[in-house]
C-alpha cells in the first residue's frame, strides 16, 4: 500500500514539464517582477484608492465582493507578517540599536489591521443576512481569515513576550470574539442552504430563486465547514442575530465550542455529493451548477419535477476552480487523507491545462483553451470588456484559494491541525505547486503590465502580454459558447430561474440584459481595460491575489 502512495504522489507533479513551459512568452516579460515588493505595492493602491476608513467600507463595492476584499487583505497581512522583509527589518532594528525602525513593519500590519477593524463595523452584516448563501459564506471565510491572520502574528512576534508580561498580548487578540461571532453567525445562517429534497443533498444557491444546485455554493460551504472545524476559537455570545437556529434557546445563542465534529461532518458530507454530481466538464472544469427538470415548488399544484439534478449548466468560470482548493486543503488536515490533497493538484493541472499553457503553435495558442489562452486564466468576459463586477472579481478569488492549497504541509507535530505530513508527503506536495510556479509567474506578470499610471490593475490579463504585439490584431473576441452567464448578464427574467410571481412581463428564456454596452471598436485603438466598468476595486483585488500567489507559491522563501 505504501508503494501505491508513492506512485499517487509522484503523479502530482508529473504533467507540467519544462517543455511544456517553453513556448509562453508572446509579449516582453516583465524584467525581475519582484514578486514581494510588488505584492505591498498593489495592496497599497487598492487601499489608498478605494477604501474609506471613516465609512469602514469600500464605498463602490457590493457586499460579497466587499467580503472577498477583506479576505485578500487579510491574507496579506499573514504574507507580510511571515516574509523574509518581515524578519529583516526587525533584525536590522534590533543590530542597530535604534527601535524606532521596528515600527516600519509592524506600523504596515497595523495600519492594515486597522481596515479590517474598521471593516468589521462598516460591513452590511444585517443586509447579508437577507442574501443569498454564497453572500452569506463570503463573510464567514473572510472573518476566519482575519482570525488566522492575529493567531499567526501574535505567535510569530508577541508570543515571547506574552509569556513573561500579560501587557504584552498583541492588541488585536482582543478582537477574536467578535470575528469569530460573526464568522457563527453566518455560517448558521447559510448552512439552512443545505437541501436533501432534491438531488439527494446539495446546497441551494439562492431562496429567492427557483432551487438550483451550483458549484460555488456548495464549494464554499465545504471549505467554509472545515475552516469552521479547523479556525474556529469558539464562541460564548448569546446575542439573538439567528433565534431561529437549532443552536439557539429562548431566542439566545448556545456557546459554540472549537473543534465542533459537525463542521467537519458537513464538510465531508458536502465534498461527497459535489464529486458525486457530475458537475465537471470533459475538461475537468467545474461547471457551474443544476436545475430541477419539471421543478414547479412555487405553484398552487406545485411540483418538484423529476427531483434530480438533471439539467446542468456549463458555463464555467474561474472562481468556480478555485474555492474548492483551500477545502480539500483543509479537509486533509482535519483527516489526514492524501487523496483530497491529489484532487487538488488535479484540478489545478485541469485549469493550467485549459489556460492553454503548453500549447507551442502560436496560432492555436491565441484560441480559447477552456478557460483562457496562451496559459493565461481568462473568463469569458474579459476580451469584450463587459465582465460585471461578479466577474471582475472571480480571478483574484482563484489564485487566493489556490495559495491556500500550497502553502507548505507541516512536518511533525503540528499543535493548530490534527493531522501533519511526513517529510515524504510534504516534499512532493512542496515540488509540485513549485511546478506550477512558471505559470502563476506568467499570469502575474501578464496581469502587471495591465497597470495604469496609478498604479490600478485591469481585468483582461492576456492584454497585458499582447498591447505591443501584433498578434492582438488576430486574437478570438468571441467569448465560448456555453451555458449561462448569468455572473455579467444578470440572472435570466424565466421560469427555469424565476420564482412565477417573478415574472411581471413576458420575457424570452434566451434574453438577457448585459451590464454594459459591448462597444465594437477596434480594441487596438484604446486601452481594452478601460471598457465596461474599468479598473475597479475588484480588479485591483485580482492583482493583490496573483501576486500573493507568485510571492507564496513560486518565489516562497524569496520576499
Amino acid at each position: 500500500m505504501a508503494n501505491q502512495n508513492e506512485l499517487c504522489l509522484t503523479q502530482w507533479g508529473s504533467s507540467i514539464s519544462p517543455a511544456q513551459q517553453s513556448h509562453q512568452e508572446p509579449g516582453k516579460a516583465v524584467e525581475s517582477l519582484k514578486s514581494f515588493h510588488a505584492l505591498l505595492e498593489a495592496l497599497d493602491v487598492m487601499q489608498s484608492s478605494y477604501f474609506e476608513v471613516w465609512q469602514g467600507i469600500w464605498p463602490n463595492a457590493i457586499d460579497w465582493t466587499a467580503a472577498v476584499v477583506g479576505t485578500h487583505v487579510s491574507a496579506s497581512l499573514s504574507s507580510i507578517t511571515r516574509s523574509n522583509w518581515y524578519r529583516k527589518e526587525v533584525a536590522a532594528a534590533t543590530s542597530q540599536e535604534t527601535p524606532h525602525n521596528v515600527t516600519i513593519p509592524e506600523n504596515l500590519i497595523n495600519k492594515y489591521f486597522s481596515h479590517t477593524l474598521s471593516f468589521y463595523y462598516g460591513e452590511h452584516a444585517f443586509a447579508l443576512r437577507g442574501q443569498a448563501y454564497d453572500d452569506m459564506l463570503w463573510v464567514v471565510l473572510g472573518w476566519l481569515e482575519s482570525l488566522k491572520f492575529i493567531n499567526l502574528h501574535s505567535d510569530l512576534h508577541y508570543k515571547s513576550a506574552e509569556a513573561t508580561n500579560a501587557s504584552s498580548i498583541w492588541y488585536a487578540k482582543q478582537f477574536i470574539p467578535a470575528f469569530a461571532h460573526r464568522a457563527r453567525v453566518f455560517y448558521d445562517l447559510a448552512s439552512k442552504g443545505w437541501d436533501t429534497s432534491l438531488c439527494n443533498g446539495g446546497m441551494i444557491w439562492s431562496p429567492y430563486l427557483t432551487p438550483y444546485k451550483n458549484a460555488i455554493t456548495n464549494q464554499l460551504y465545504i471549505s467554509a465547514s472545515v475552516s469552521m472545524y479547523l479556525s474556529f476559537p469558539g464562541d460564548y455570545n448569546s446575542s439573538p442575530f439567528v433565534s431561529t437556529s437549532k443552536d439557539s434557546q429562548d431566542g439566545k445563542l448556545r456557546p459554540a465550542t472549537p473543534r465542533d465534529p459537525k463542521y467537519l461532518e458537513a464538510a465531508v458530507k458536502g465534498y461527497k455529493w459535489l464529486v458525486s454530481s457530475n458537475m465537471t466538464n470533459a475538461k475537468g472544469l467545474f461547471v457551474d451548477g443544476f436545475h430541477i427538470k419539471g421543478w414547479r415548488g412555487d405553484g398552487p399544484n406545485g411540483s418538484t419535477g423529476s427531483g434530480q439534478c438533471d439539467l446542468r449548466d456549463e458555463q464555467v468560470y474561474t472562481y468556480n476552480q478555485g474555492v474548492i482548493l483551500s477545502g480539500l486543503r483543509g479537509l486533509w488536515e482535519a483527516t489526514g487523507a492524501r487523496s483530497y490533497l491529489g484532487d487538488g493538484h488535479k484540478l489545478i493541472r485541469n485549469v493550467i491545462s485549459a489556460t492553454g499553457w503548453g500549447i507551442e503553435d502560436a496560432e492555436e495558442r491565441r484560441k480559447w483553451a477552456g478557460i483562457g489562452r496562451n496559459g493565461i486564466l481568462e473568463e469569458s468576459c474579459d476580451a469584450k470588456g463587459f465582465c460585471s463586477q461578479d466577474g471582475q472579481t472571480f480571478k483574484g478569488i482563484f489564485f487566493h484559494h489556490m495559495t491556500a492549497f500550497c502553502a507548505s504541509l507541516p512536518i511533525g507535530e503540528a499543535k493548530d491541525v490534527p493531522f501533519s505530513a511526513s517529510a515524504a508527503l510534504a516534499s512532493v506536495h512542496q515540488n509540485s505547486c513549485q511546478e506550477y510556479g512558471p505559470w502563476i509567474r506568467h499570469n502575474a506578470e501578464a496581469a502587471y503590465r495591465t497597470r495604469d499610471s496609478k498604479g490600478r490593475f485591469g481585468t483582461w490579463w492576456t492584454y497585458g502580454l499582447w498591447h505591443d504585439d501584433t498578434a492582438l490584431d488576430k486574437i478570438e473576441i468571441d467569448g465560448p459558447d456555453q451555458g449561462t452567464d448569468y455572473r455579467n448578464y444578470g440572472v435570466p427574467k424565466d421560469r427555469l430561474w424565476r420564482f412565477a410571481d417573478d415574472l411581471t412581463e413576458p420575457f424570452p428564456d434566451d434574453q438577457v440584459e448585459p451590464y454594459f454596452t459591448i462597444p465594437d471598436d477596434n480594441i487596438r485603438s484604446w486601452d481594452p481595460n478601460a471598457r465596461g466598468r474599468g479598473r475597479t476595486l475588484e480588479t485591483q483585488s485580482g492583482g493583490v491575489a496573483v501576486l500573493r500567489a507568485l510571492h507564496g507559491v513560486a518565489d516562497v522563501g524569496r520576499g
